[in-house]
């Protein structure tokens, strides 16, 4: 099909791979290809080397680590997913123990490995198999740590009329240090949310130790002669009679006319320090005394005593030894990166944000590797708060939803602080066995017990509100799961407590973050997606990339941009006019700046963005037309094409946007070529590629008709034939949704706007027969239903043919084990797996036991426990799998087993044998040497045999596990797993959507001759309400059937990337160029619509042509999830509650209809008072009741008996128990 590509903006830089972030994530936490020696401290090297080295209390021992390793995965990805197991490799680590000597160096005692966890895997698809099940890890967005600036969120005002504001310097890990003013202007600090205390206080114990320290690091200081010039000025330090030493004013008094007296009583006091009168700033005449006031409050004089205040402040204890109080705070925030860590983008956020006020006031600006706050740090901050207070230039306060300040947490990261936590637990209980045990025994092993690790991995991967079970209903589904940003989890958001900002679109959105796709409903803008050309750089912070624009002229240089950066850059946009030697043309370039929208000369502008796709997420860039839709409907467009479900019979759509393949291609649904080759054999199951490089041979497998979580079909399809010649990185065969390596969710329909009958109306849809008849919208299901054989009180379980009380023809289908066979054709109510449980003992007489101690036990012994097909399950059996704890295999099946995994290695030989004649072949057809054509056939020869005896070890090692049988849970002896696959043809209920937000449920299928047809004949597809158009402003879809009618004229597949798409002129030139085609091909001109694709339809039912004209097209549409058949529901009898004794509620628990408060107002209102009382009493909670009608319906007598319903009993319980006697009175 040829391609028409309207696209008018060149592509700069193709679309990186779209999991990379999982990846890259997952590969820097384990280093695994990197040798121990270079793993730089990121990921689980620095979660142990933060940890360790230990030491026992008393120092005599310390055990350190050396390094990490990993042994290879006891299964593999396939294996995993197909037995329940994990994809997990075992992770072991290196110990050394030292043991304290006398004279010299600590003495080693011994070195060892010791196994730390099974750690999962991640497969290439970014994702991780647990308990045979596909989850994924799901990208954190949180608040990013360093210092942040805010206003008092109640806009107080000091006594002085001063705004406040206030700091707060967050770390990775550790305690909060918050700095507040109070009304009277004075400065107050609180440490991780506890009494808060004096700024001074902080400082003192610090390293500021007297007053004169803390004033000079704020204030500039002069010496002033003695005299009336000193009157109302500060002392900056201490006034010392030098003759006595005795000290004659302290520093931080304001010299009034009596201290002026005193001082000049003195001698020897010529000059007096004090503060430069600048406390004026040129906005505010209210002098900046903050400090001047704070240390006025402050009772503390020495470096002691505020560390004692302060520890007195957070423990609330009162006595405690001074070095215990000084360590304390150490460990609190100064000295210790284990308890308090500001991480690497901690400290470029501080060091980012206060760099104007270290070189300000001077001071060392900290090392990007100190992990722990500083003096400096301190002193900035407090700077920095009260320029704010006093509105100094240039100073800003932060915005917390500003992408700047907050970052992301991806896998790796996530795993990493788990697995500290784990081994934080372990050192704490191996410090205590070293302490305790026999000093002898000590070892590695020994004392390490890493069951803590081990529980917390399981945990994390298991239950974590980030570790997700995946998504799976189509490719795209797959793909938006990996690329989630959340801002729920430990550590993030409450969907309760989260505000409207948090969720807003911000302007550093941009390029980042998509603005259209996130959930609808509670977690609206807390779940997001990552935009399509979005990095995340080595802080967590997200990137996008900008072309490099200097002095109006466009360069190839392309540069990502953080937020932060981007802030103050002026940016014009990808579709802005350039003329052909790459300048940007116009008196004037729409431009954006921050938040805002400029028009500014070309010279001023900095950067130029790389394409239109880049704003909006992978979902939203395959909807074509996007920039013709309200906001609201292509949110629900790009949420509800995760919804689609494969179908059978794929097709790619006639109008697209170009990054289909790219979706294709990093779902890894598809299967790309490794190398360049030829096509040496294709089958259904294999794709055999010989590598015209290297003369060696790739199997590719394919996935045959499996299961995906949410029970799509998953199926892989080859597109090339035997003697192809493919290129690397082409794609070899189709998965599920895929057509030739695109993306294809649904299918190109004839659509007609206008109401018919009423049966379109409020988005229902009328649908075509045809649609039926041709399997259009057919999918396949395939449903799991598992079997387990336990240990019982009474005996095991068996699953066997042998069922009590069963008729022959329900047993037709089941194999001499009781399980059904392959290929079955079964419908509700038939028995997939026999199984029998053992029935309590009985009364019996000692000839009863005599007979069956000879004849055996009889039939009546257990009770028929068999797994029955449910109702509304229908289909085709399409796998059985059996997992037993030790094999106990019949001959017959144990032989079966045998001969498969013979076949399978079989031909994997026959391949490698064929490739090896055919190298032989080509050696001794080529025109080298005889010396060298012997050396190559050695070398050929020496190549078959090595992977003759790999493949020969891989037999052997599956042939041997069938010996050890499968692991399975405690209590369970076998487990059995029946997969039935059922056709789902599209019925009333279904819902169908298009790519615009326009769904809808099909209200009724049509005979094709009675649909509405075009005059050459030809019925439409479907008819959807014009209604539904106008208020939903998603006039994309306008577009998109114009264009599609000329794209299905003329078969061309019509590419509209987004904000880069089809203009109107072109549609109708378009249109145009198709019936100029239509008509050269025969087509009568008055059978075509015209340039706005309106024709007049008749009603296929009288031939009728209608009053109007109609708008017809061919839109793109898909089926999705929500199918009728797996809704649809009823009842006669079946579980009750327990405590109210009514019916349970829902689809799963095979429950009944609630008749709520307003059903019964509803009843009431007509009167149908009998009525009403059956729905009260024995239609649901009249114990009694129930079965007394049930005895009149047998015995076919009158319903007469009502009684009191049990919910009425449960209230007088309730009432009772609250101490109230209530009765009922006759």
């Amino acid at each position: 099909m040829k391609k028409i590509n309207f696209a008018r903006i060149p592509a700069v830089l193709d679309l990186p791979n779209l999991i990379e972030v999982q990846r890259n994530s997952f590969a820097e936490f384990l280093q695994m290809e990197t040798v121990p020696e270079k793993r730089k401290s990121i990921g689980l090297q620095a979660a142990f080397t933060d940890v360790f080295p230990i030491s026992s209390t008393n120092g005599e021992y310390s055990l350190e680590f050396v390094s990490y390793q990993f042994d290879s995965p006891k299964f593999t990805e396939e294996e995993s997913l197909s037995t329940d197991s994990s994809y997990t490799a075992p992770l072991k680590a290196t110990f050394r123990l030292f043991k304290k000597q006398e004279k010299g160096n600590p003495k080693e005692i011994s070195q060892q490995d010791v196994y730390i966890c099974d750690l999962p895997l991640m497969t290439q698809n970014a994702t991780f198999i647990i308990n045979g099940v596909e989850r994924v890890i799901v990208t954190q967005m949180h608040r990013s740590p360093g210092v942040i600036f805010e206003e008092d969120e109640e806009n107080k005002i000091s006594s002085y009329g001063k705004r406040l504001y206030f700091a707060r310097i967050i770390p990775y890990r550790g305690a909060w240090v918050e700095f507040e003013f109070d009304i009277h202007n004075v400065l107050w600090v609180r440490i991780d949310k506890k009494r808060k205390f004096l700024a001074t206080t902080l400082l003192r114990a610090t390293g500021l130790d007297t007053d004169a320290d803390i004033l000079k690091a704020f204030y500039k200081t002069e010496k002033l002669p003695v005299g009336d010039s000193l009157s109302g000025r500060i002392t900056a330090s201490d006034i010392i009679d030098t003759s006595t030493g005795e000290v004659i004013l302290e520093s931080n008094k304001t010299i009034g006319p009596d201290e002026i007296k005193i001082i000049s009583a003195s001698q020897k006091i010529k000059t007096v320090e004090v503060i430069v009168n600048n406390l004026t700033v040129e906005d505010t005449i209210v002098p900046d005394n903050t400090i001047h006031e704070t240390l006025a409050l402050d009772k503390n004089r020495t470096k002691q005593d505020a560390i004692m205040d302060i520890y007195k402040k957070i423990r609330a204890m009162e006595y405690i030894s001074p070095e215990h109080a000084e360590t304390f705070l150490d460990n609190l925030i100064l000295k210790n990166p284990k308890k308090y860590d500001l991480s690497k983008v901690g400290r470029y956020k501080i060091n980012d944000k206060l760099k104007p006020v270290f070189e300000e006031l001077g001071l060392k600006t900290p090392k990007d590797t100190k992990k722990t706050l500083t003096l400096e740090d301190l002193i900035s901050v407090i700077k920095y708060v009260l320029d704010l207070n006093n509105g100094v230039p240039g100073r800003e306060i932060d915005d917390i939803d500003h992408l700047g300040n907050r970052r992301i947490r991806a896998v790796g990261e996530l795993l990493e602080n788990q697995i500290r936590i784990g081994l934080a637990h372990m050192v704490r209980i191996t410090r205590e066995k070293m302490n305790m045990q026999d000093h002898k025994l000590l070892t590695p092993r020994t004392i390490l017990n890493t069951q803590p690790v081990i529980g917390i991995v399981r945990k994390f991967f298991g239950t974590h509100q980030l570790s997700q079970f995946m998504d799976q209903i189509n490719p795209l589904a797959e793909l938006t799961h990996k690329r989630r940003l959340s801002a729920l989890g430990p550590g993030g958001l409450h969907r309760k407590r989260a505000g409207f900002e948090v969720r807003d679109v911000h302007h550093t959105h941009y390029g980042r973050v998509c603005p259209i796709e996130t959930p609808e409903g509670p977690n609206v803008g807390l779940i997001t997606s990552l935009s399509c050309y979005a990095k995340v750089n080595e802080y967590g912070l997200i990137e996008t990339p900008y072309r490099l624009v200097q002095n109006g002229k466009i360069t190839d240089k392309i540069e990502y941009l953080t937020a932060d950066r981007e802030e103050k850059l002026i940016i014009a946009q990808a579709n802005s006019h350039v003329d052909k030697s790459g300048k940007l043309v116009g008196p004037a370039v729409a431009s954006r700046k921050g938040g805002e929208i400029l028009s500014v000369p070309p010279s001023q502008v900095n950067y130029m963005d790389i394409s239109p796709l880049q704003m909006v997420s992978v979902s939203a860039g395959l909807i074509p037309f996007l920039a013709h839709d309200d906001a609201n409907r292509a949110l629900m467009g790009s949420n509800m094409m995760r919804q689609a479900v494969p179908l059978l019979l794929t097709e790619s759509p006639i109008v697209g946007t170009g990054i289909e393949d790219v979706v294709a291609r990093d779902s890894h649904s598809v299967i790309v070529s490794k190398s360049n080759g030829q096509v040496l054999s294709v089958d259904a199951r294999q794709i055999a590629v010989k590598d015209l490089d290297k003369n060696d041979i790739t199997v590719y497998k394919l996935r045959k008709f499996q299961r995906s979580n949410q029970d799509t079909c998953i199926d892989q399809v080859p597109i090339v034939k035997k003697g192809d010649i493919v290129k690397k990185g082409q794609i070899i065969a189709d998965g599920p949704a895929t057509k030739n390596g695109d993306l294809a969710l649904g299918k190109n329909l004839i659509v007609a706007f206008m109401p018919w009958e009423g049966y379109n109306y409020e988005d229902a849809v009328l649908v075509s027969e045809r649609l039926i008849k041709e399997d259009t919208f057919t999918s396949i299901h395939i449903q799991e239903f598992i079997v387990e054989a336990r240990d019982t009180k009474l005996g095991p379980e068996e699953i066997s043919k042998d069922i009590p009380n069963v008729s022959k023809d329900a047993l037709l289908n089941l194999d001499e084990n009781g399980i059904i066979t392959i290929g079955s054709i079964v419908a509700p109510g038939d028995i997939l797996v026999g199984k029998v449980t053992p029935r309590g003992d009985q009364q019996t007489t000692p000839e009863e036991r005599l007979l069956r101690v000879i004849f055996g036990k009889k039939a009546e012994d257990v009770v028929d426990a068999s797994m029955r097909v449910p109702p509304g399950v229908t289909g085709k059996i399409s796998d059985v799998k059996v997992f037993t704890r030790k094999e106990k295999l019949s001959k017959a099946e144990e032989k079966k087993r045998r001969e498969s995994i013979g076949k399978k290695y079989e031909q994997e030989l026959i391949l490698a044998k064929n490739a090896l004649d055919e190298k032989l072949k080509s050696i001794r057809s080529s025109k080298l040497k005889k010396s060298e054509k012997n050396a190559e056939i050695i070398k050929a020869k020496e190549l078959f045999k090595k992977r003759q005896s790999e493949i020969k070890a891989s037999e052997k090692l599956e042939k041997e596990s069938l010996k050890t049988g499968n692991e399975l849970p405690i209590g369970v002896n076998k487990v059995v797993k029946v997969y039935i696959a059922s056709m789902r043809k599209l019925q009333v209920g279904d819902k169908v959507s298009g790519r615009h937000g326009n769904k809808g449920v099909v209200a009724k299928i049509l005979p094709v001759e009675d649909m509405p047809y075009l005059p050459d004949g030809s019925p439409v597809d479907v008819v959807v309400s014009p209604l539904s158009v106008p208020s939903r402003m998603n006039i994309g879809q306008m577009l998109e059937i114009m264009l599609g009618w000329a794209g299905i004229t003329t078969s061309t597949q019509m590419i509209c990337p987004v904000f880069d798409s089809a203009k109107e002129e072109d549609i109708r030139e378009q249109i145009a160029a198709a019936k100029r085609y239509a008509v050269s091909k025969g087509a009568n001109e008055k059978f075509l619509p015209d340039n706005n694709c309106k024709i007049t339809l008749y009603d296929g039912r009288t031939g009728v042509p209608f009053a109007e004209k109609i708008t017809i097209g061919c839109m793109y549409m898909m089926k999705l999830g929500h199918l009728v058949e797996d809704k649809m529901h009823a009842r006669s009898t079946g579980p009750y509650s327990l405590i109210t004794r009514q019916p349970l509620g829902g689809k799963a628990q095979f429950g009944g209809q609630r008749f709520g408060e307003m059903e019964v107002w509803a009843i009431e209102g007509y009167g149908a008072a009998h009525t009403l009382q059956e729905f009260l009493t024995i239609k649901s909670d009249d114990v009694v009741g129930r079965t007394k009608t049930y005895e009149s319906i047998i015995n076919d007598k009158p319903i007469t008996y009502m009684g009191i319903p049990e919910s009425f009993k449960v209230l007088v319980k309730e009432l009772q128990s609250l101490g109230l006697s209530m009765e009922l009175l006759k």
